[in-house]
């Protein structure tokens, strides 16, 4: 049971906490550190002392950062890519969970965020291995709400935005960013092959379209999967869309000098 306060001490933790909660603004983790106590108890004499809590109301709530929302580019484009392969939305962050053996990847995709938006992005690693880079911020959750990503892809049938479709400065960076989370390179019995696969149909349809308009010559949509398979087509994609992704960079570069694609700039 929590002791007894005399009306004096009182009267001092009430002017304490109210200066330093409500007039500084501070959250009540950081009113736990000026006064070297529990967050559970900052928030106990909040309670005792009448003083209604307002998180909402503080610098950094849920993560909240001053951040400038950035105009369309290519990087944007790219960025938005990735996450329609290899991300998700949470209410409170946006994050791209990238294999074990990406870690060269990784600290792209957070190089991205942070050019993107100017703040740095985070990184955590799962028990198995996998990387989660993540991005804290409601403002910049809703920037890609409204540009219609969507938390579950598959289940909500996601589609590209629009806006990165209206030229191939934005068609190629994004169909880089599907390519370097959802996409595959490998031998077939005739030479190699290029997949995008996907579980959102729309998606898929409008990846296959984007292709079609920068004069590719993209398969039907089988099994959840776009490929493209003519020597032309992987000469093409090699020297106009490449990749970042260091181990696909490594297989694109083990074609040239083979009958499949020649050399060509990433």
């Amino acid at each position: 049971m929590p002791t007894r306060w005399t009306a004096q001490e009182e009267k001092e933790k009430y002017q304490e906490l109210h200066e330093l909660y409500t007039v500084r603004n501070l959250s009540i983790s950081e009113v736990a550190k000026v006064l070297g106590i529990s967050g559970a108890t900052v928030y106990d004499r909040l309670l005792r002392l009448n003083i209604k809590p307002e998180p909402d109301k503080k610098q950094r709530y849920l993560n909240k950062k001053e951040i400038k929302l950035p105009k369309y580019s290519a990087e944007l484009a790219e960025l938005v890519g990735i996450l329609l392969g290899d991300g998700h939305i949470s209410k409170t962050k946006v994050i791209v969970t990238l294999g074990s053996k990406e870690k060269g990847y990784v600290n792209y995709v957070k190089r991205l965020f942070h050019r993107i938006f100017n703040q740095p992005a985070n990184i955590s690693v799962r028990k198995k291995g996998y990387y989660d880079v993540y991005f804290g911020s409601v403002d910049v959750v809703r920037f890609f709400r409204k540009m219609g990503l969507v938390e579950n892809k598959v289940l909500s049938q996601v589609g590209i935005p629009s806006w990165t479709s209206e030229t191939d400065q934005y068609r190629r960076p994004l169909l880089r960013g599907l390519f370097d989370t959802d996409g595959s390179i490998y031998k077939i019995r005739f030479g190699y092959q290029i997949s995008f696969r996907n579980r959102s149909r729309p998606l898929l349809e409008e990846a296959r379209n984007m292709l079609i308009r920068m004069n590719f010559s993209p398969s039907r949509i089988s099994s959840n999967s776009v490929y493209l398979t003519r020597k032309s087509d992987l000469n093409k994609f090699n020297r106009e869309i490449g990749s970042y992704n260091p181990s696909k960079v490594r297989r694109l570069k083990a074609w040239v000098g083979t009958e499949v694609v020649k050399p060509g700039t990433l």
